[in-house]
């Protein structure tokens, strides 16, 4: 058995209470389902401001009854330190996954993506704190790794930020840092890699490019590249992400806190690969798709290349991902066709 294995079978016996924020987003809501199948109580807190409810709502038809019955919402913001601290309230374990993502929306509004990302971050480490939460784990981000040239990145080695989203979440990471100095607060920070899967947005301006390339797909409709497609990312399927978060928050040894970790697989797929993956796995599903994609200007603030060394995860945590690129796609695109 793995230590995950472990680690679910741990928490069926003894059910915690969780606190989720942006609990109606992409990753939020697949946590949330992941929980409640392990009959655990769950609080989540969202304003959806990039959530949905239908989210929440495909989460309740996936779970019993008696486990939905389990989940307490509630509706507000994390900018707002009363209700960060409301939410806390009687919690064991937060999962902060609630922020404004997207490199281009922060370059178009830097100061609502500073307000969510790092006042709010400071509200519900404030909160967490003082609520006395037995463990702090919130979302990083790979952007911290800047303009730093070396692959794969390792956790220790990061450049210059090239985006306000990139400062927000290197920001994080300093305050959880001061905060462990200071207060004896720890914390675990985990870098997400391109994270994909089951309800990640496909609309709007700001949408990341799996679901974005597969619903123009699905639509036959243009699929834009910036740059010549050989721009790489390790792109990670959600399940992973789950998996990373729970093992986190529930790590008992103390060496493994006060931390960031790597979450990815370690690999590297270029955007022209995936968009021929993309189509051949929407063929599969019944979608024959004759687009050829258009390439246009690289994006700014966007890193040329990026993959993760996932041996710390691996060593402290005990974190092996479940799903590579093909097997999260496979997942994935079953789902985009249904919803679409």
């Amino acid at each position: 058995m793995t230590r995950y294995d472990d680690t679910r079978a741990t928490l069926r016996a003894t059910p915690r209470t969780w606190l989720i924020t942006g609990v109606a987003g992409f990753i939020g809501s697949n946590l949330l389902e992941t929980l409640l199948t392990l009959d655990q109580t769950v609080v989540g807190l969202d304003n959806f401001a990039t959530g949905h409810q239908r989210n929440l709502d495909e989460v309740r038809g996936l779970v019993s009854a008696s486990q939905w019955a389990r989940f307490r919402f509630i509706e507000g913001d994390i900018r707002d330190e009363q209700t960060c601290r409301d939410a806390c309230a009687g919690v064991d374990y937060v999962l902060h996954q609630a922020a404004l993502g997207s490199v281009p929306r922060s370059l178009a509004d830097p100061i609502t993506t500073n307000a969510a990302n790092v006042t709010g971050f400071l509200n519900m480490l404030v909160a967490a704190r003082d609520g006395q939460v037995q463990s702090f784990t919130y979302a990083a981000s790979s952007s911290t790794y800047g303009d730093h040239p070396a692959l794969p990145k390792v956790e220790e080695n990061i450049g210059n930020p090239l985006s306000p989203y990139a400062v927000t979440k290197y920001v994080n990471e300093l305050y959880a840092d001061v905060f462990a100095r200071s207060y004896g607060f720890t914390t675990v920070g985990l870098r997400y890699f391109n994270v994909f899967g089951r309800r990640q947005d496909p609309n709007g301006a700001y949408a990341a490019v799996i679901p974005k390339w597969a619903a123009a797909l699905i639509d036959g409709e243009t699929v834009f590249i910036n740059g010549d497609g050989e721009t790489s990312r390790d792109f990670c399927y959600v399940a992973n992400a789950v998996q990373a978060n729970i093992l986190a928050a529930t790590v008992e040894d103390i060496s493994a806190r006060s931390q960031v970790y790597n979450v990815a697989v370690g690999d590297r797929t270029s955007l022209n690969q995936l968009f021929d993956l993309l189509r051949d796995g929407l063929l599969a599903e019944g979608v024959d798709s004759k687009a050829r994609p258009v390439y246009r200007d690289f994006r700014a603030g966007d890193v040329l290349h990026s993959q993760a060394d996932i041996g710390k995860a691996r060593r402290l945590l005990g974190y092996e991902p479940t799903h590579l690129l093909k097997e999260g796609l496979d997942e994935s695109l079953s789902w985009y066709v249904r919803n679409r």
